[in-house]
């Protein structure tokens, strides 16, 4: 970091906070505060969804996801346009009919107070883990690439997104959005330029595509059947079209971004517009960090990202058995860069060589064999350290070989998508808390002022609360999946809730909510012995068919419940 470095992020982050602040300083009441006066227009709707979404840990983890185990992870995002349209269909015109403040009012208005709170409770404490979560993902790895102290970064990140979002409520975070969303993607498309730039001079993008292609990393649509395969194109059509349905249908934090806009028509645009541009963003931020490893295939790598892991080994008995490690990775990226340029000389003259192609996968086989033992010795010289490294890949890129002030541009884009993040869900957490816990339970009436001095109130009480469970996290196999997993336990059942409530009319309170409890106690066992208990890679379900398993088992169970309720009360009359 220098110090032009030290100006680019400053002046940006300080920037988008007092802009914030500036714009939307002094609503009135709790309309202006929670749903920005609905006088949103479609494009700042959808650039605040796009920004809700693309926290820290995108920018992170999905490059890293990307170099480690190529572009498999865009399937995730494929049953996500689909979820957009549902959602402009039903949900929205639905929740505007109601003049609602929080998805979860509806459900009184559908079935009773206790399923509303129910589902509302449910988001608190799932959006409540993933608030911290979006704080810590980028201090953990900024601490520990740029020696900070993790603690005071998560308090820098969390108190500059409570000034903010305390002063202006969704206005503010919509505002901000906007400004954070032009740095990220200005950040991404410079980096992903100066990637190519970095290459052998004689090398094409077609090249580095067939190169990045014989390494089994632009393999997008997997169409196995096989239920532990986290990530294949059926997966991502059910599992994921669940999951952004529940996502973006039902969690305050995305909800809140389009009841905002100025009309039903264009809420549902910012969200077509979402949809258009997601799974694109997606591949882009994969694609560069495909691209990354490309680049390494002619540049010196580390046995491990994350430095940390480095600096306990050399201060272990196993240092020296490590040394050799990389000095067999020195001779093997040597091996690597010779073979590779001779694949792009094939390439050239238009040849597809398959014997080098052999070779580059021997060698990548080897390298990966290197990098288990690595872990090995990790492991060894600290038994509780996280030998996985793939948050810290894109990470190294960005500190060792950009020039100075991308650093700070990117260290900026990195808290900005943080900060984006963490606005959307101190905002949702603190409506839902004053609507549907606070409000809903007061007994006597009070003013306007009341209500948004309440809001501000829970906007601070969860701004801490994200800070302490930031500051005490522990780095998961992978950011962006623990992220999902979080969201995947409780979305199915809150998801069943609303699609009973939207659909199936003749199903009542009593049902539901005991099929909701039922529902989201099997998803906790499902998860225990299926994934929890198993070592990475070993799970015996892909985290994703948590989100249809929640929401058909809601729904059927609500069903029978009712039907059982039915004839049970035919009998009494008869």
């Amino acid at each position: 970091m220098q110090l032009f470095d030290w100006i680019v992020l400053v002046v940006t982050l300080l920037f988008i906070v007092i802009y914030g602040v500036w714009k939307t300083r002094g609503s009135k009441n709790v309309e202006d505060y929670i749903l920005g006066n609905n006088e949103t227009p479609w494009y700042t709707v959808g650039l605040s969804v796009m920004a809700t979404q693309a926290s820290a840990i995108t920018f992170l983890s999905t490059p890293g996801q990307a170099y480690h185990d190529g572009m498999g992870f865009l399937q995730f995002y494929f049953g996500l346009p689909i979820a957009m349209v549902v959602i402009c269909v039903t949900f929205i015109p639905i929740y505007h009919k109601y003049k609602v403040f929080t998805a979860y009012e509806y459900l009184e208005k559908r079935f009773d107070l206790r399923t509303r709170s129910l589902a509302a409770i449910l988001f608190l404490v799932q959006r409540g883990l993933g608030t911290g979560l979006t704080i810590y993902a980028p201090a953990i790895i900024l601490s520990a690439l740029l020696g900070w102290n993790l603690t005071l970064m998560n308090i820098v990140i969390g108190v500059l997104v409570i000034i903010y979002t305390f002063s202006g409520g969704t206005k503010a975070v919509n505002v901000t959005q906007k400004q954070q969303m032009f740095v990220i993607m200005l950040g991404m498309f410079i980096t992903f330029f100066l990637i190519l730039h970095f290459l052998p001079n004689d090398m094409t993008f077609t090249s580095a595509l067939h190169i990045a292609g014989a390494n089994d990393k632009m393999n997008i649509v997997d169409f196995s059947f096989d239920p532990e395969e986290k990530y294949t194109i059926w997966s991502g059509l059910t599992g994921g079209f669940f999951l952004a349905l529940a996502y973006f249908g039902t969690d305050q934090s995305q909800v809140g971004r389009y009841l905002s806009g100025k009309s039903v028509r264009e809420s549902q645009m910012g969200l077509i517009m979402n949809g258009l541009l997601k799974v694109p963003m997606q591949f882009f931020i994969l694609l560069t960090g495909v691209m990354v490893f490309v680049f390494f295939q002619f540049n010196p790598v580390p046995l491990n990202f994350n430095p940390n892991n480095k600096a306990i080994v050399e201060k272990s008995a196993f240092k020296n058995e490590y040394h050799v490690l990389e000095k067999k990775l020195e001779a093997l990226s040597e091996d690597k860069k010779v073979i590779n340029l001779l694949y792009i000389d094939q390439l050239n003259q238009d040849y597809d060589n398959p014997i080098l192609r052999k070779e580059l996968v021997a060698l990548s086989s080897k390298e990966k064999d290197l990098r288990d033992r690595a872990k090995e010795i990790i492991l060894k010289a600290d038994v509780h350290s996280e030998t996985n490294d793939k948050d810290y890949v894109f990470f190294h890129f960005i500190l060792n070989y950009l020039p100075k002030g991308l650093i700070g541009l990117l260290l900026a884009v990195i808290i900005s998508a943080a900060m984006s993040s963490t606005a959307s869900g101190l905002n949702a957490l603190a409506s839902t808390t004053a609507i549907d816990i606070y409000k809903r339970n007061l007994k006597e009436e009070k003013s306007e002022k009341h209500y948004v001095n309440a809001t501000k109130f829970f906007t601070l009480f969860w701004g801490i609360v994200a800070i302490l469970f930031a500051s005490i996290g522990t780095l998961f196999e992978n950011l962006i999946q623990l992220v999902n997993i979080v969201g995947s336990i409780f979305y199915g059942t809150v998801l069943g809730i609303f699609l009973v409530g939207f659909y199936i009319k003749h199903v009542q309170a009593k049902a539901i909510f005991y099929s909701a409890v039922i529902s989201q106690i099997t998803i906790f066992v499902i998860y225990y012995y299926a994934i929890f208990i198993y070592p990475s890679g070993e799970e015996k379900l892909g985290y994703l068919w948590l989100n249809f398993i929640g929401a058909m088992l809601t729904i059927v169970l609500s069903m029978i419940m009712q039907t059982v309720a039915f004839r049970n009360k035919t009998i009494d009359i008869a």
